[in-house]
């Protein structure tokens, strides 16, 4: 009680509050770069968010777009197992943290490339998980980008809310599958998205029927065409349908995106197309924000 009285504590929270100031400076400049921020997010676990992230990253960056990926998924990061990056991250001259880069148009940055050792547990709690995702906007040297894709971890938690209320601007991105159990958690997810007034760009529905690879035939093994019907429901675009295919498991596994396989396959297809949708939609958000603001 002592040390509040003299003042300390006040000295404290003031040198906080600077540093805050100075930290809120550092991610209005670096997002000033960043033309467009998707942020991929879904109320359920075991929807394939990841696959769609680093899937429409890798896409985008092969249309020639400049990318980012930003894995956010503080406790359970797959995007280096993904895309077969490993080892930590640089630091640049000064205290800037460099990206790691996966191709020319593509630079990552995952909570497991700041542990020593990747199987190591992160146990944070809310705070930590905030400061860390402010540093991987503040601290990282993205440079000019087209499109800043960022892989939360399911629900509407902290990393969720903390990307929203640090990224105002970003473009939503609800990735589901099509039956009852991940819908329900979806529908939970639109709802704190519209409470939070984010802006979403629309509905992925993943894991939309198997294609079989002998007859070609579709098989609806998870049902198909739920998240289309969400998406009708509240209003959102559609924005595709990634099938199951055996391709995006044996990509998964040697950390190449499905996108960047030599082989045609039908969940390739499915992100290409998913990507040129989310690019189209990007820039018409885009251009209808400059409309009403301007």
């Amino acid at each position: 009680m002592s040390e509040c009285s003299s003042g300390s504590c006040g000295s404290s929270g003031g040198q906080q509050s600077a540093k805050m100031k100075i930290q809120d400076e550092m991610i209005r400049s670096t997002l000033e770069k960043i033309k467009y921020k998707l942020f991929i997010m879904s109320g359920k676990g075991g929807v394939g968010k990841s696959s769609v992230s680093v899937n429409v990253a890798a896409a985008l960056a092969a249309r020639g777009f400049k990318v980012g990926l930003m894995d956010v998924d503080i406790h359970g990061p797959s995007v280096p197992t993904l895309l077969g990056i490993s080892g930590t991250l640089d630091i640049d001259r000064g205290s800037l943290i460099m990206p790691k880069e996966y191709n020319e148009n593509l630079h990552v940055v995952s909570m497991e490339s700041l542990l020593k050792d990747p199987d190591q547990a992160v146990l944070w709690r809310g705070p930590m998980k905030t400061s860390a995702i402010r540093q991987f906007i503040s601290d990282v040297q993205w440079g000019e980008l087209d499109f800043l894709v960022v892989d939360s971890p399911p629900g509407t938690g902290d990393e969720p809310m903390t990307v929203l209320k640090t990224i105002p601007d970003a473009l939503c991105v609800v990735v589901t599958t099509p039956q009852e159990v991940s819908l329900s958690d979806v529908r939970k997810s639109i709802n704190f998205l519209q409470y939070a007034q984010a802006n979403v760009l629309g509905v992925v529905e993943n894991m939309s029927g198997l294609v079989c690879p002998y007859c070609h035939k579709e098989i609806d093994l998870f049902k198909k065409g739920g998240g289309k019907a969400l998406a009708e429901k509240y209003g959102l675009a559609f924005l595709g349908a990634i099938p199951l295919d055996p391709a995006t498991v044996v990509a998964g596994d040697l950390g190449k995106p499905v996108v960047l396989l030599e082989e045609d396959s039908f969940a390739k297809q499915g992100f290409l197309e998913l990507a040129d949708a989310v690019a189209d939609a990007a820039q018409k958000s885009f251009e209808a924000a400059s409309t009403t603001h301007g």
